[in-house]
């Protein structure tokens, strides 16, 4: 699985940021999902291998404009690419909403339909051809969701050894006891499949989290989980002097959470544009510093077009682009 940044900002761009979105895809498919979509995030596709053409789903954690003003930008200009299949939208109700108004007020359409998902806490979508997408609602000043988005299918292997030894002939039969069937064999014995299949490694799990002031909300959709994608928009000295009205976390309080849940990968996302390189209380690398105090996992702040893949054994990395 991979997913590569389109926007880490929060709130407003900065020169070296945009606003929130993040692209998703499983090992070797053409298609590909989207985690919010802030203004701007169509001219960041732009600088991926990723298409409007082949992006097969939206999920918008909350409707916030810095999550969703770039929507009907995107929709528009598929729609000017002869864009024929349908897509699939899912969020709070407030986001059909949205796009609906912007259509009707600017005469928007589509050479395409659009399906419309209403997300609620514990909601899910298992007809995706790839992965299983669950919800989690999470606290901030509107509805707000995180997404957990778990690969469905994982690779099945043989235990040729006993197969040999068992004197099971190779040939297609091995195939179906791969696949789950047994099969018949000439001396009347049957093999089962159950019997011939070494255990399976633990589906891949990535969570990509809304604005949340707790994310300790996500203690149970992060069971099995091997990324936490998560916002850090102020250093926990800034939020205090903040106050708890805008309802966001800090760098303390997100790695203390992913360090208590055992989650092995964080990334730190949506990032207050105070926030530069350098050094000094309102730097990057005083965030770092912060959430590297509570969490000894593998960490990472991420940066705009930044790609990462996370491995069969659950190691995340950052790819070359």
């Amino acid at each position: 699985m991979e997913f590569q940044f389109l926007g880490t900002s929060s709130g407003t761009p900065s020169k070296t940021r945009n606003v929130s979105g993040l692209a998703l895809r499983t090992s070797g498919a053409k298609h590909w999902y989207l985690v919010d979509c802030g203004e701007g995030t169509q001219h960041r596709i732009l600088r991926t291998n990723f298409s409007p053409m082949s992006l097969r789903a939206i999920f918008i954690t909350h409707i916030h404009g810095d999550h969703c003003y770039g929507l009907p930008g995107l929709l528009a200009s598929a729609g000017l690419l002869n864009r024929a299949a349908p897509l699939l939208i899912a969020g709070p109700p407030a986001v059909e909403r949205f796009v609906r108004g912007v259509m009707e007020s600017t005469e928007l359409r589509l050479p395409y339909p659009l399906e419309f998902l209403h997300v609620e806490h514990g909601w899910n979508i298992a007809t995706l051809p790839d992965v299983l997408v669950d919800a989690a609602a999470l606290s901030h000043r509107v509805p707000s969701f995180a997404f957990a988005f778990t690969e469905k299918a994982i690779e099945r292997k043989l235990d040729t050894a006993r197969l040999e030894r068992d004197g099971v002939p190779s040939g297609p039969g091995w195939g179906h006891l791969q696949r789950g069937q047994d099969i018949d064999l000439p001396d009347c014995r049957v093999a089962r499949s159950s019997d011939y299949i070494l255990p399976t490694r633990a589906r891949r799990k990535i969570i990509v989290a809304g604005d949340n002031d707790t994310p300790s909300l996500l203690k149970m959709q992060a069971q099995g989980a091997q990324v936490l994608v998560h916002e850090a928009t102020y250093t926990e000295e800034v939020l205090q002097k903040v106050g708890p009205g805008p309802q966001h976390s800090s760098a303390r309080a997100t790695a203390a959470f992913a360090s208590e849940a055992g989650i092995p990968n964080l990334v730190l996302t949506h990032f207050s544009p105070r926030y530069q390189e350098g050094s000094g209380p309102l730097s990057m690398a005083h965030l770092e510093e912060e959430a590297r105090a509570e969490y000894g996992g593998n960490l990472f702040l991420a940066g705009d077009l930044q790609r990462y893949a996370l491995d069969k054994h659950g190691v995340l990395a950052v790819v070359a682009p």
